[in-house]
């Protein structure tokens, strides 16, 4: 899309939340240099599977995005930082609190150039705080915010997502919202920010209504809450081929309507009844009557919020997902429709330093500057 078209980004992030952070922005049209280390740069590159020695984790988020290489451990690989960040309309970093002060390339600097700049550090604990410099990972935040506490069955151990909710929602879509109101807060103001984005912060602000039962007493813990498992309206029931099928009439005209499809009318008045236990049997031993397919053929027609769980392979078959455009092996079209928007191909992911040369060529650099970066092993 064209959405951002004119704005610069340098990207200096790595693995998950900060290239998932930039892609989107790579994806609304936005121009993203990839800053990547020489010889070695994304560690994304090499891990996971690899076809023709090619990372499709690396691939599934580098779509749309230039590469250059640059050592900034060199005083020369700052200063074409720098000059690059003059033209620039947001840097991205990921590294822990202090790098890149270290390095010469945080906030101070780069907007002592570019006032404008909308500079934004993803971090797992923030910026300050006894936690500012601990190594984290997806698994540590959900677990400290208290998430993962909250994920699994009544009696049983925590569960672990499917999918790292912190990396990508607390994380780079958290970061890509604060960055596009700092776009167009700097419209007015004239001038750029510092945007702090800290995935555990990202966390806790998804807590509202839990602390909001923890606050009138209620039971805030596994498989007890309304929506984690403590009724019975809402909830996961195995079937008779052993699949499941997820239930979510949570609103009395839904759960009638189960109730009907079902053929159970004498449950309709029951949805809230206090011992929830006693009639998540009687649902479970419903859903137990049936297979999967069965139950898919009945709640078809039915306005009952009542799905099948999908294995993987499954979802990329369905056909509501292949209407959206989604497909499996591919990186995901961007996730939101916009009118008077036509998505063009995407760009595949970049080789490691791929456009190094065209970048600093338009930076104003020569071909003979080129050969001496080289050399010197800053690009």
């Amino acid at each position: 899309m064209d959405l951002l078209r004119g704005i610069r980004v340098l990207d200096l992030t790595r693995l998950y939340p900060g290239p998932f952070c930039t892609m989107l922005l790579a994806d609304m049209g936005a121009e993203v240099i990839k800053v990547e280390s020489p010889g070695e740069g994304d560690y994304l590159r090499g891990m996971g599977p690899l076809v023709a020695g090619e990372s499709l984790y690396f691939r599934m988020l580098n779509q749309n995005k230039k590469s250059m290489t640059l050592n900034l451990k060199k005083e020369d690989g700052v200063r074409i930082f720098l000059r690059l960040a003059k033209t620039a309309d947001v840097v991205v970093e990921g590294f822990r609190p202090g790098v890149v002060d270290a390095l010469g390339i945080g906030y101070r600097p780069v907007s002592e150039v570019n006032p404008e700049i909308v500079y934004c550090s993803i971090s797992g604990y923030g910026q300050d705080g006894p936690y500012r410099e601990r190594a984290g990972h997806d698994l540590n935040y959900i677990a400290l915010a208290g998430i993962l506490g909250l994920t699994g069955g009544k009696g049983g151990p925590p569960a672990i997502p499917g999918v790292q909710i912190g990396d990508v929602g607390a994380g780079s879509l958290m970061a890509v919202m604060a960055i596009l109101a700092s776009l167009v807060a700097r419209s007015s103001r004239g001038c750029g920010c510092y945007l702090d984005v800290a995935m555990l912060d990202g966390l806790l602000s998804w807590l509202p209504l839990a602390s909001a039962e923890l606050i009138a007493g209620w039971p805030v813990r596994r498989g007890e809450m309304m929506l984690n498992g403590g009724l019975a309206c809402y909830g996961v029931y195995r079937t008779a081929d052993d699949s499941y099928m997820s239930l979510g009439a949570l609103e009395p005209k839904f759960w009638a309507d189960f109730c009907r499809a079902t053929g159970r009318l004498d449950l309709i008045t029951r949805q809230y009844q206090p011992d929830q236990a006693m009639l998540s049997k009687e649902v479970a031993d419903i859903f137990a009557s049936r297979a999967r397919r069965e139950w898919e053929e009945i709640f078809r027609q039915a306005d009952a919020c009542c799905e099948p769980v999908l294995d993987l392979e499954e979802t990329f078959s369905h056909p509501q997902v292949k209407a959206r455009g989604f497909a499996a092996g591919q990186a995901s079209p961007f996730p939101v429709k916009v009118s008077g928007q036509e998505q063009t191909e995407d760009r595949p992911a970049p080789g490691l330093g791929q456009h190094t040369r065209e970048i600093l060529l338009a930076a104003g650099y020569t071909e003979q500057e080129l050969a001496l970066l080289e050399e010197k092993g800053i690009v």
